[in-house]
């Protein structure tokens, strides 16, 4: 499908531009920026006047389910969520049953999203059963078409293995994507300790847990040069972590997601499970540390962390219940609402968070709006007023705090290598 969109505000850090203009796209590339003559045959219009024309968003933090878990989420359910939300590519994270530690798993999972409603992109495990005791074949996995690995859920806590890992890593120019925590300081904890655990009678996680794990693997990426992607940061003291490390000239990027931006550990009140993730809601001092971090430019990307679980999961003793929460339909809303509108980060600054340095980062096609460039495109408006619906949600799960809540700022047209997969026209 050819397509024509006109007059929106066209945002594309990629190629420092911000101006009001049309798109051409052809046989799924853009074709022209800026003018572009009206009166063309087999062209579709669609009027973005008031909406911002940006390239695709890409998420590289979200749980796929795949293989394994296909109940919570699949490649077609998993993809039209991604595609409400504006999202045209996703990265899902290894932690499967069985875990993705081997390239004809890869491979399959490729072949499953031929089609889909937005593009899936694979980070494989680091190790043979996420066991941490046998280094999966990281060449082979690559040429199935691994952007990254990592270790999403089950981190490495030998540091020795880890530091081979990184190694490794380097050698092929794979980044090192880190879920930071210090397991033996976790323990059985269930939310952030502090003051709120106590009132719950609920069992803590240390902050402390994570920035060890952040301040650990920041200095094994300096030993070994490998690319280290941070995950999902929640404290005030792994944003410091991060930016020292920087300014040490680590190969170190960084991510926070939406809930913590959006959310403290008072969500727990109520014994709410869907409150419960990991790492785990933290105070209003670490939010704003986030939010500093996120400005500055410490915190390069925004990741939803997407994790889809069965209501009867959920529904549990919150000791019991999976840590975890989904996120792609939310996430541009939240993102808007409390980052974006109190100006904390303009919206350039939100589309080079949420496409071209995920694109950069992974090295795959998208993050560009440039003549030439494939046609992975979304279109939202940044003022569009809404109320979240998780019975209305692409996602085949609903666990999420957000149900209720007003947000501002949604997609209205995502498309997919010129395909237009959702339009609210």
């Amino acid at each position: 499908m050819n397509l024509h969109l006109a007059g929106g505000r066209i945002i594309d850090p990629a190629n420092n531009r911000d101006e009001i203009g049309d798109i051409l796209v052809q046989d799924g590339v853009v074709k022209q920026v800026g003018r572009v003559d009206a009166g063309q045959a087999d062209v579709k219009r669609i009027d973005c006047a008031g909406k911002v024309v940006a390239p695709g968003l890409i998420d590289i933090h979200v749980h796929l389910r795949v293989p394994g878990q296909e109940y919570k989420e699949d490649v077609a359910s998993g993809t039209a969520a991604a595609a409400a939300g504006g999202f045209t590519a996703i990265a899902c994270q290894p932690n499967t049953q069985p875990p993705i530690d081997r390239a004809g798993i890869v491979r399959q999972i490729a072949e499953l999203a031929v089609g889909a409603s937005a593009r899936v992109h694979v980070i494989a495990a680091v190790s043979i059963g996420l066991e941490h005791k046998e280094l999966v074949e990281m060449a082979e996995l690559k040429d199935a078409g691994a952007v990254a690995v990592g270790d999403d859920a089950f981190p490495v806590q030998d540091s020795g293995f880890l530091r081979r890992a990184m190694e490794y890593c380097h050698m092929l120019d794979l980044p090192y994507i880190a879920h930071c925590e210090d397991k033996s300081l976790t323990g059985d904890g269930v939310m952030s300790e502090g003051y709120v655990s106590t009132v719950l009678g609920l069992k803590g996680i240390p902050r402390w847990a994570e920035n060890i794990g952040t301040a650990r693997n920041a200095q094994l990426a300096m030993a070994t040069g490998c690319h280290l992607h941070v995950l999902h940061v929640s404290t005030k003291e792994s944003v410091e972590i991060v930016r020292q490390a920087k300014r040490l000239g680590a190969p170190i990027t960084a991510e926070t997601c939406p809930q913590y931006v959006s959310a403290t550990d008072e969500a727990c009140i109520g014994y709410n499970t869907n409150a419960k993730m990991s790492p785990p809601l933290r105070t209003k001092e670490d939010q704003d540390a986030i939010k500093e971090g996120l400005a500055d430019g410490t915190l390069d990307l925004i990741a939803t962390d997407h994790a889809p679980h069965a209501a009867h999961e959920k529904e549990r003793e919150f000791a019991l219940a999976p840590f975890g929460m989904i996120g792609l339909e939310t996430s541009l809303g939240l993102v808007i609402t409390h980052l974006v509108k109190p100006g904390v980060i303009t919206l350039a600054q939100m589309v080079d968070k949420m496409s071209t340095q995920p694109a950069r980062l992974l090295g795959v096609p998208g993050g560009s709006l440039g003549v030439g460039d494939v046609a992975d495109i979304t279109v939202f408006d940044p003022d569009l007023q809404w109320t979240v619906n998780p019975a209305v949600f692409k996602s085949k799960s609903r666990n999420t705090i957000y149900g209720g809540t007003e947000l501002t700022g949604k997609a209205v047209a995502t498309i997919v290598g010129g395909r237009l997969i959702e339009s609210a026209s």
